[in-house]
């Protein structure tokens, strides 16, 4: 199984890696093949991730905040494949993630210019998201006296899983009464589900906006989503921990030390672009420190309590919404912009970094 999880490591590292570093991706894979011990390999793997991503946030440039979050993506659901593997889970739980997985690209693919259809709409979608939380409190289907998911096709969705960072990032991006009344409607409708964690993802990402941008309307959500909280924590939640979805990051380790490391690697990837973009996007610092707080809430509430573990757990809601709400972050632009020169720290084209060759080095 170590050889098995260090090659699916290797090969996380290597679509991580900045185009420019290509051959050092193919390198990688021959080298961990020539390498006989499992412990050795893994090591070695190990190593290759943590130049990889040393080498992703080097090169980050506004233009490719949401290419990095892309990456990010399938790299936490790749080791959430390699946990689900070493547990046993059904193959059913790893083509349901893959099948979001491929839904969530597909999506951004669609609303890449999701800035401009907020502004066109005047907040108007983003009310309609807001009512599908407070319809699915109403109307959705409940379990151990909570009431937070819908039957689509046949599959169950959380869509305050989904739907809560899209709003708390839009609003950010586009604010105004609509954008506002979407936040207040969401507040309500995680507050009767009752929904501890998307409560108290929406009331950090509110707080994270209030620091930089505390104007009326910034407080007054923020007021709605510490109300909402306060509401989660005041009543009961029973719901029992599910089988390769809640309390991973304890369980992992019951499976293998090697699995709960992966899953720990695949839910800081979560945070990883936002971390990248407010060290080098100082104009959208704001966004960055919103969608790492809202990500960084659900991420502490699967750790804490009963409540699905993002993107490396069994679940297609949140990698739906971890997509996207990548939507918000600056706009993805595919290649370099003409004129453009290197990012900081970026080698050029063909030529491998000295960090990462050394790390690479020091691993082997």
């Amino acid at each position: 199984m170590r050889r098995v999880l260090a090659m699916a490591i290797v090969r996380i590292a290597a679509i991580i890696l900045p185009a420019s570093h290509r051959d050092w991706s193919r390198a990688m894979v021959a080298e961990l093949a020539a390498i006989e011990r499992p412990g050795a390999a893994l090591a070695f793997a190990l190593g290759c991730l943590g130049a990889a991503l040393k080498q992703a946030v080097s090169v980050f440039s506004p233009t490719r905040g949401r290419a990095l979050g892309i990456l990010c993506a399938i790299g936490a659901v790749g080791l959430g494949w390699a946990y689900l593997i070493a547990a046993g889970a059904p193959l059913s739980h790893l083509v349901l993630n893959g099948a979001a997985l491929a839904i969530g690209l597909l999506a951004i693919g669609i609303l890449r210019d999701a800035g401009r259809i907020w502004r066109a709409m005047g907040g108007g979608i983003m009310v309609a998201l807001a009512g599908i939380i407070l319809l699915t409190s109403l109307f959705g289907i409940s379990a151990s006296g909570v009431t937070r998911w819908l039957a689509v096709g046949g599959v169950m969705l959380q869509p305050a899983l989904i739907l809560v960072p899209v709003i708390t990032l839009g609003f950010a991006r586009a604010p105004g009464r609509a954008s506002l009344l979407a936040v207040l409607i969401t507040a309500a409708g995680v507050a009767l589900q009752p929904d501890r964690a998307m409560a108290g993802a929406l009331a950090a990402g509110m707080a994270a906006l209030a620091f930089y941008r505390p104007g009326p309307a910034v407080l007054v959500a923020l007021a709605a989503a510490i109300a909402a909280f306060a509401a989660t924590l005041a009543q009961a939640d029973a719901s029992p921990a599910m089988p390769f979805v809640d309390q991973i990051f304890f369980s992992s380790f019951g499976v293998h030390p090697l699995a709960g490391l992966a899953v720990l690697a695949g839910a800081a990837l979560l945070l990883l672009p936002a971390i990248a973009g407010a060290r080098r996007d100082a104009d959208n610092r704001p966004i960055h420190l919103l969608f790492f707080m809202v990500w960084f809430g659900v991420i502490l509430a699967a750790a804490l309590g009963n409540h699905p573990t993002p993107l490396v757990g069994y679940g297609g809601s949140a990698i739906l919404g971890y997509l996207l709400s990548l939507l918000a972050l600056p706009p993805y632009v595919e290649g370099r912009i003409a004129g453009q020169s290197r990012a900081p720290g970026e080698p050029e084209s063909g030529a491998a970094g000295p960090d990462l060759r050394a790390s690479l080095t020091l691993a082997g």
